[in-house]
């Protein structure tokens, strides 16, 4: 124990100047699941045939710059050969006149929730705030700001990894939970009715405000990317079956916070290709403050990370590096806008559920239909929700409302929608937008589903296939393997020759 403390206070000097100098310490890993490298027998010992989250470093050196390609792929079971449809369970071709590609119509579920600073205790259930019940999607992309509390220590030191580990469990807990799984009725109920205390008997549950649709379970999901900088964590699950198309995963991270570089507030940004498209995701916790002015630090906040935000290239492809070159692109998070108006005034609003004149006040919507905007460009869906910030711990009250007003000491907060989903890119089109319900924070999670195009190859089995595959991957670095040992051996020779 005592020589853990020395070491950390040795490195502590160098983990402060790294964050000051914005120099990269471990910025470029992140955290995934892939196959283990076994024969069929071993590989049934892992549940859903995962390997343990690893960590991996995308260095920007290899053409993919992702771990995929350092790992064995295990064969396909005998029900997976057969079983080829269910690749493309989601999919609807293209036009006729399409010999090359076609298109696919995948579900991507995302969301975002502050839970300040606090931490998941372990009877949380997220299956409803998932959807998991209701319907299966073929991607998920869930961000979070402050899994931690954004103290000195926190923002200077270490990540602290095992509150995202921590999340990520839950997560895979959630999502990979049997069918037979019963949905709650009495809790849909205890949802609905709103206002009610606590109670402590049962699992906490995050309920959605509306429940409708349906759909069979997936239960195989893996981890794809999982990504931390202090309090910002944005996670990346796909089905299983489409893991093996998820290429050239990348993350990278941008610090806007203290001193305009420390990581208590800004961005961590996730890209990849599944088939011939491109994703990038970005999650973000804007700079705070509810006062006339500030919404420039947020605007500035957000030019930053689209300006900072790199990826690497690669050498075999021309992959694209800034956020906006993307083909689909979502950014989501704590924003921070507010709505322009006097307090009392937007409580009033708030009351009375106006959110037409509320909008045309809020500061975000502003960016993104004024000429000039911070967000021009960018696209929301309607927002017919209450506002989800900011309530009091364990309560459906906003802070300074009820019956006893402002508490003595109480900073003036109004109501506002803090917690936004946006979007850019052809092939999108978003079929909800809500939030849901959970009292772990002083924040509500918002959640968005969309519907996406993915190109793909028509022929799986092409030769272009091939080139883009990881069994090419393979067999290159099988070829260099080779020309490196015939080096070696023939060095050897020669200088046993002198």
């Amino acid at each position: 124990m005592l020589e853990n403390r020395r070491q950390a206070e040795v490195l502590w000097p160098r983990l402060v100047a790294n964050k000051l100098f914005r120099k990269p310490s471990g910025s470029h890993a992140f955290v995934a699941d892939f196959p283990m490298a076994a024969a069929d027998d071993d590989f049934d010992q892992f549940d859903g045939g995962v390997a343990p989250a690893a960590e991996f470093v995308d260095d920007g050196c290899s053409p993919d710059a992702d771990a995929c390609r350092r790992v064995k792929r295990p064969r396909p079971r005998p029900q997976q050969r057969e079983n080829k449809t269910l690749k493309y369970r989601y999919g609807a071709p293209a036009a006729a006149g399409d010999h090359t590609s076609h298109h696919h119509r995948s579900r991507l579920f995302t969301s975002t929730w502050n839970v300040g600073g606090v931490a998941p205790p372990d009877d949380l259930d997220l299956a409803d705030w998932l959807d998991t019940r209701n319907a299966a999607y073929d991607i998920y992309v869930l961000g979070f700001q402050e899994v931690v509390p954004l103290s000195a220590r926190n923002v200077l030191g270490a990540d602290k990894k095992r509150v995202g580990m921590r999340w990520n469990e839950l997560i895979r807990a959630a999502l990979n939970r049997s069918s037979s799984a019963p949905s709650s009725h009495h809790d849909q109920r205890d949802a609905k009715g709103g206002g009610g205390e606590t109670t402590r008997q049962g699992p906490q549950k995050v309920h959605p405000v509306r429940r409708d649709g349906g759909g069979e379970l997936a239960r195989d999901y893996r981890c794809v990317v999982s990504k931390q900088m202090v309090g910002i964590l944005l996670t990346v699950w796909v089905r299983g079956d489409l893991s093996r198309f998820v290429r050239h995963a990348s993350v990278s991270c941008v610090g806007c916070g203290v001193m305009g570089c420390l990581g208590n507030k800004g961005a961590v940004s996730v890209r990849f290709r599944l088939h011939d498209t491109s994703f990038c995701f970005v999650c973000c916790h804007l700079a705070s403050g509810g006062r006339e002015g500030d919404e420039a630090h947020r605007n500035s906040d957000a030019t930053e990370i689209l300006s900072r935000t790199t990826f690497p290239r690669g050498h075999s492809l021309s992959l694209p590096q800034k956020i906006l070159d993307h083909d689909r692109v979502i950014l989501l998070g704590d924003l921070n806008y507010r709505i322009s108006l006097p307090e009392t005034k937007t409580r009033l609003l708030v009351e009375r559920q106006d959110w037409k004149t509320l909008l045309e006040h809020d500061q975000l919507r502003s960016e993104v239909v004024s000429e000039g905007g911070a967000f021009r460009g960018w696209n929301e869906g309607a927002v017919t929700f209450s506002p989800t910030y900011k309530y009091y711990p364990n309560s459906d009250t906003y802070c300074g409302g009820g019956a006893q007003g402002r508490r003595k000491g109480e900073k003036r907060r109004a109501p506002a929608w803090c917690d936004r989903i946006l979007w850019r890119g052809e092939g999108l089109k978003q079929k909800q937008y809500d939030r849901c319900e959970s009292r772990l924070s002083d924040h509500r999670p918002v959640r968005a589903v969309f519907a996406v195009e993915v190109e793909a190859p028509r022929n799986l089995n092409s030769l272009r296939s091939f080139f883009m595959s990881e069994r090419f991957d393979g067999a290159r670095r099988s070829a260099a393997d080779l020309l490196r040992k015939d080096d070696t051996t023939s060095s050897a020779r020669f200088g046993d020759t002198i």
